[in-house]
């Protein structure tokens, strides 16, 4: 039986995401081929826990001091949300240890993780990205330039965070600054872009055996003003599978997910959120094997929309899990009890 390691926790606001992720995992893992160990990391300390009881782990070799017996992994399923587990840095420990994990490469999830330069990667290979503007921190804000560029409502965002911490959503000029200083308190880039009106779609898509396949397409239906925090993990949205969309744009979405995906490099299970407009999907996200990637819209695209109007709009915003959010009194179990 093999041992795998399933990490949760992490060193953003996610964490509490991810520790549901890790829950879910541990406690689905066929227990027939695989014994899990929930390994929990903040920025302080990295170990194993079972129960209410702790082992501290051994970052030379990721391996745990079990009561006199070492305890060293097969593989490491990766649920951590954010950064060190969606931006390349623990893939690239792991990597470093020859140990086999779930997701994509460490090139591939650093670039996925980055918004901006994800965009003009895609944009580059002429793939439909929202436009955007990246600020940095003592940056010399231009409402009127951003404005201008991109227009009213627009989309305020961490460059790289997910889980909709720290994004807004900007309807007049009094909003945009306070939006921005509430999304460098959880980064220190941030990510402006133009909204996109639409039917929001979800398609899967995973490796099996050498061929990239799509799964079925969900229509993702917010209560909200969009899909925020509480939309996506606080059930106030609607998951409609299949989608309510022509099989032509089903067919559209399908083959531009697996473009996509083969575009970044990614592997395992991926996912690509798309906002269909004007008869054409625009993405607004893919994310990586373990449940994150960039966000869509070129000029070259955009350029061929019909109407004014819809030109001018563009968004891409960050997703979510299928997980609720975690209750607060879950300690994980190594034996799933």
């Amino acid at each position: 039986m093999k041992a795998i390691a399933v990490v949760m926790g992490g060193y953003s606001a996610e964490k509490i995401i991810s520790m549901k992720s890790g829950e879910v995992v541990m406690n689905f893992l066929d227990k027939s081929l695989y014994k899990p160990y929930a390994i929990v990391i903040d920025e302080n300390e990295w170990k194993m826990v079972d129960g209410y009881t702790s082992y501290t782990l051994n970052r030379s070799d990721f391996s745990v001091d079990l009561n006199g017996q070492k305890i060293v992994f097969d593989g490491v399923f990766i649920a951590v949300h954010g950064a060190p587990g969606e931006n390349g840095i623990l893939q690239t420990y792991l990597d470093a240890l020859n140990i086999p994990y779930t997701s994509s490469s460490a090139k591939a999830s650093e670039l996925s993780f980055d918004k901006g330069k994800c965009n003009d990667f895609l944009r580059n290979n002429d793939i439909p990205c929202a436009k955007s503007v990246i600020l940095k921190k003592n940056d010399d804000i231009q409402k009127d330039f951003l404005i201008n560029t991109l227009g009213l409502p627009c989309f305020v965002k961490p460059n790289s965070n997910g889980s909709s911490f720290g994004i807004s959503k900007v309807s007049n000029v009094d909003e945009l600054l306070p939006a921005i200083e509430k999304a460098f308190s959880h980064d220190d880039n941030v990510l402006v872009e133009s909204f996109l009106s639409g039917t929001e779609v979800t398609c899967g898509v995973h490796n099996l055996n050498g061929v990239v396949q799509t799964l079925p397409i969900t229509e993702i239906v917010s209560e909200n003003d969009f899909f925020d925090f509480e939309a996506k993990y606080e059930g106030k949205s609607k998951e409609i599978t299949p989608a309510r969309i022509s099989e032509d744009i089903a067919r559209k979405v399908s083959e531009r997910t697996i473009e996509i995906y083969k575009l970044l490099n990614l592997d395992g299970i991926a996912r690509v959120d798309f906002i269909i407009t004007n008869g054409e999907p625009f993405v607004i996200e893919a994310k990586d094997g373990k449940f994150k990637v960039g966000d869509v819209l070129t000029e070259s695209y955009i350029k061929k929309i019909r109407f004014k109007n819809n030109r001018e709009k563009a968004h891409q915003y960050n997703r979510r899990t299928s997980f609720k959010v975690l209750r607060e009194d879950y300690v994980p179990s190594n034996d799933n009890k």
